[in-house]
């Protein structure tokens, strides 16, 4: 049903915000960047801090379908930001009650006396792809044998590795993995950076994939709406590593800390207007589906 009611939002919501008649309209969208928590649960959450009320609210995919109106969405890959074990089996357990959750990006630590065990056993249920990392866990990974042979028993169990860089020596570093564990396919987010010759460096190796989930900034405390404004950096973004290899996500509700979803989608529709509808496509929902081997 909700499926459904998006798509006339969509479709009526042409008549009153003139970007949408400028945005590139796939004909299906996946957004491979959402987080799913409970702030009301007695045991409270580990992220995010309360200090921060705009996300420290239930977070729910009834309020990220609101939150995405006028537009719509067909799927989510909902990633588990929360470093308690057990709270992967909570984001699979609303995943088995919510059609909108296509697949779970767990959170495990490799080096964990557990790792494998809780691979094994949260890598049963079908819609669970793979794990998450900060960057700079990736050196303590090249430097410590038993972490980075966990990578390993990762990558060849067929699952992912998401992971989020934000400096150049973890650009060096997750490259540095890629050479160590050939097989390790990853989804690198928040992109793009202000780094050129970092994306240069990732997109070398035809295993990773580019999450396109930092485009909106603030300037001067404002966010620039126009997406001319970005189009330098996403002109990078698409000639460094290639219509093939980018996917749509809106990193919600984390990106309410800077511009509320709508203005997130109208900024890349709005820059892929003019390029091929085959690269449309492939950037909102065929990219999403090789990277993270998606079943629709």
């Amino acid at each position: 049903m909700y499926s459904e009611l998006n798509r006339r939002s969509f479709v009526t919501a042409g008549l009153a915000l003139p970007m949408l008649a400028a945005a590139a309209q796939p004909s299906r969208v996946l957004d491979v960047a959402t987080h799913f928590y409970d702030t009301a649960r007695p045991q409270g959450v580990p992220w995010p801090p309360k200090n921060l009320p705009v996300l420290y609210k239930p977070s729910f995919p009834a309020r990220y379908l609101e939150a995405v109106k006028p537009y719509r969405v067909d799927g989510v890959v909902a990633i588990e930001a929360s470093p308690w074990l057990e709270d992967n089996l909570w984001l699979l357990t609303l995943a088995d009650h919510e059609p909108l959750i296509k697949a779970v990006v767990g959170n495990i630590a490799p080096g964990h006396p557990d790792f494998r065990a809780a691979l094994e056993r949260f890598s049963k249920h079908p819609l669970f792809r793979g794990i998450r990392l900060g960057g700079p866990a990736l050196e303590l990974i090249l430097a410590d044998a038993q972490k980075l042979a966990d990578i390993a028993f990762l990558a060849e169990r067929g699952l992912s590795l998401d992971v989020l860089v934000s400096a150049p020596p973890q650009f060096e570093n997750l490259a540095k993995l890629v050479a160590r564990v050939p097989s390790l396919r990853v989804i690198v987010g928040h992109m793009p950076v202000d780094d050129s010759r970092g994306m240069q460096l990732l997109a070398k190796y035809p295993s990773i994939f580019a999450k396109v989930s930092g485009v909106v900034r603030k300037v001067n405390g404002e966010v620039p709406r126009d997406p001319a404004f970005y189009k330098k950096g996403l002109d990078e973004l698409w000639s460094v590593f290639g219509a093939e290899r980018l996917i749509f996500a809106s990193n919600w509700p984390t990106c309410d800390l800077i511009a509320l979803y709508p203005l997130v989608y109208e900024v890349v529709a709005g820059y892929l207007v003019g390029r091929p509808s085959v690269e449309t496509e492939a950037f909102f929902w065929q990219n999403a589906q090789k990277a993270y081997r998606l079943a629709l």
